[in-house]
């Protein structure tokens, strides 16, 4: 490489100067991009400096185009190589960067894995096999796809009945259908099994309802107890005992009459609304009360169904949808959002 001498050319002291730029600049390199410039600066193929001098070289004088090539390869030479050279101390510094990033820092405080929720449909669910299996009940189930006996006739439902009808029941092609409510299963197991019965039944059950508060696909649980001298007041006692330890120990319940097919006589219970605490708001149209489940005495005529003598024997029902306790227990204002699988509901939901 020509050195600055005195007797140098013009040329050739261009390309010292080059030299020197070079190495000052490749002396700032620091990172990745850096590089890059740098490289783009010297080796473009455009606008590179190395480029642009070889492209001086047929203004050169004969007498010194020959040293000024030579001068010019010599410092491509010098340029690729000390690129090469900070190429390869940074993929190190990378290559280090890399390894204490990916370092365990054994001192440092263990993380907590995020854990999933529990659903709050199956929240409920398990509270009320919870509760009633303290009070001596047993879960029975039941196939979710039914036939006419064990989900209407056997219930007692007239023929003529409304929840017959296609608009209500969801029909199959063999004349089965998918089962309105879990009362089958307190038919099959009256069914199979004699006095005293004590069963809760939860599930899945299907109906033609779509809005803020119905879903076609709904969870509910029915409970039945048959056994000798059953009453009312075993009913309501039972009830009370069940809806103070699912919502609170000073919550109000109250039977209104009702009508149902399979029991006989029937009420709608309700309950002191939780979110006035029985003052009256808008959720419960300042009453005071929320429905929230029906029952009454077992039928007769259902318990002759099943082979179970009603002179000897009696028994209550009751029936209540979990989504709906779901939804009052957690503040819950659209069951679609039960559904919807958002996981920002669950995290709000505690156990």
């Amino acid at each position: 490489m020509p050195s600055e001498e005195p007797g140098a050319s013009a040329p050739l002291q261009r390309i010292t100067e080059q030299t020197q730029l070079f190495q000052d600049e490749a002396a700032q390199v620091e990172d990745r991009e850096g590089w890059q410039r740098l490289r783009v600066r010297w080796l473009g193929r455009k606008q590179g400096i190395v480029r642009s001098l070889l492209g001086q070289l047929k203004d050169i004088p004969a007498a010194d185009k020959r040293d000024f090539g030579q001068a010019v390869n010599q410092l491509k030479v010098l340029v690729e190589e000390r690129l090469g050279g900070l190429d390869a101390e940074l993929t190190e510094g990378e290559r280090q960067h890399a390894q204490r990033s990916a370092a365990v820092d054994v001192t440092l405080p263990g993380r907590q894995p995020v854990l999933g929720s529990v659903h709050p449909v199956n929240l409920v669910t398990q509270k009320i096999v919870e509760i009633f299996s303290g009070l001596g009940y047993s879960v029975a189930e039941g196939p979710e796809v039914e036939d006419d006996y064990h989900n209407f006739e056997a219930l007692n439902f007239p023929p003529d009945h409304p929840a017959r009808d296609t608009q209500d029941t969801f029909f199959l092609e063999d004349g089965r259908l998918l089962r309105t409510h879990t009362s089958p299963v307190q038919i099959r197991t009256m069914l199979a099994r004699k006095p005293p019965i004590r069963i809760l039944c939860p599930g899945r059950v299907y109906r033609h309802d779509n809005d803020l508060r119905h879903s076609p696909m709904f969870h509910q649980v029915e409970g039945l107890a048959v056994a000798e001298g059953i009453t009312m007041g075993h009913l309501k006692g039972t009830l009370e005992a069940f809806i103070q330890q699912l919502f609170t120990a000073d919550t109000g319940v109250r039977l209104r009459p009702s009508y149902f097919p399979f029991t006989e006589p029937s009420a709608e219970v309700d309950i002191t609304c939780p979110f006035c605490s029985g003052e009256g708001c808008q959720v419960c149209s300042k009453t005071g009360w929320m429905e929230i489940l029906g029952a009454g005495m077992v039928d007769p005529r259902v318990l002759s169904g099943c082979g179970i003598d009603p002179k000897i024997y009696s028994g209550f029902a009751f029936g209540l949808g979990i989504d709906r306790v779901a939804m009052i227990r957690y503040g819950i204002p659209n069951i679609r959002l039960l559904f919807d699988n958002d996981e920002r509901l669950l995290r709000q939901v505690k156990i």
